[in-house]
């Protein structure tokens, strides 16, 4: 009997002391995280599906600005907003160490300075075409002159630099001066999220949101390699909004429904 209590009692301790290690150091986690003490969140406000600005206030709202308080919460961090006009920009300055966490999609190009999490939305690529063209079909657009504008450096840009084969990629620096080419008829289609383009096609008489796509963007959490515990649980808390409820939420909150984002099924759910 006194034997049997020993073992029971080796047991459970070796079950807390694995519980235990299994737990972050969360001193450890907050320094690896927030090097500067804050939580800096890089937010692109490019992409209104993401998050949006205020133009009298300069408010930041969006999805990806409850993410980044829910995840400063969690770790029981400050959390400092950075803002960005163009996705193209927050990889750029993944190694200048100007932000902590970023919302971005995954590309393997982008990952060579970042650490994704799994997609906690994905989003569609297609073309803005103008007023009687002929264009009807995404891969109708793959063919000697046809010059497609795109935001520099953003997702569609290095999906569409490596598998279009006949058109040409012009890059405006802005989204305003694509749309500016197309109504001129010096653009014959603009690349973007479908949410942006439904938009913008409102300011442009007879223009037309292809319904087709020529990808599926999915859109991550990230953080600049070589921070392995924070990128670990950056991971975990990714697939915990996802399962919770907590993404949906927040799309819904501001004004997002399925045909804007989908929310990707959490690993393992």
């Amino acid at each position: 009997m006194h034997t049997l209590m020993v073992s029971r009692i080796c047991f459970s301790v070796l079950v807390v002391s694995s519980i235990l290690a299994q737990q972050p150091d969360m001193a450890a986690l907050r320094a690896e995280f927030a090097p500067t003490g804050k939580l800096r969140a890089a937010i692109n406000h490019g992409n209104p599906v993401l998050a949006v600005r205020d133009a009298k206030t300069s408010e930041l709202r969006g999805v990806t600005v409850d993410l980044s308080r829910e995840l400063g919460r969690r770790l029981g961090l400050p959390v400092e907003l950075v803002p960005f006009d163009a996705a193209g920009k927050v990889s750029a300055a993944a190694k200048t160490g100007v932000w902590d966490v970023a919302y971005l999609a995954i590309d393997p190009e982008r990952a060579q300075d970042i650490d994704y999490s799994a997609p906690y939305v994905e989003l569609e690529g297609t073309y803005l075409v103008p007023a009687g063209s002929k264009l009807r079909k995404v891969e109708d657009a793959d063919q000697t002159g046809v010059r497609i504008a795109v935001s520099p450096k953003s997702a569609y840009d290095l999906f569409l630099s490596r598998s279009l084969k006949h058109a040409q990629i012009v890059r405006p620096g802005t989204t305003a001066e694509s749309l500016q080419l197309l109504a001129a008829h010096k653009l014959e289609a603009v690349a973007g999220i479908r949410t942006s383009l439904v938009t913008a096609s409102r300011t442009i008489p007879g223009s037309r949101v292809m319904r087709d796509r020529f990808m599926a963007i999915p859109q991550a959490a990230g953080i600049p390699k070589g921070r392995p515990q924070a990128a670990r649980f950056l991971r975990e808390f990714i697939d915990g909004v996802k399962a919770s409820g907590f993404v949906q939420a927040a799309l819904k909150r501001h004004g997002l429904t399925a045909d804007d984002a989908i929310v990707p099924v959490a690993m393992g759910k």
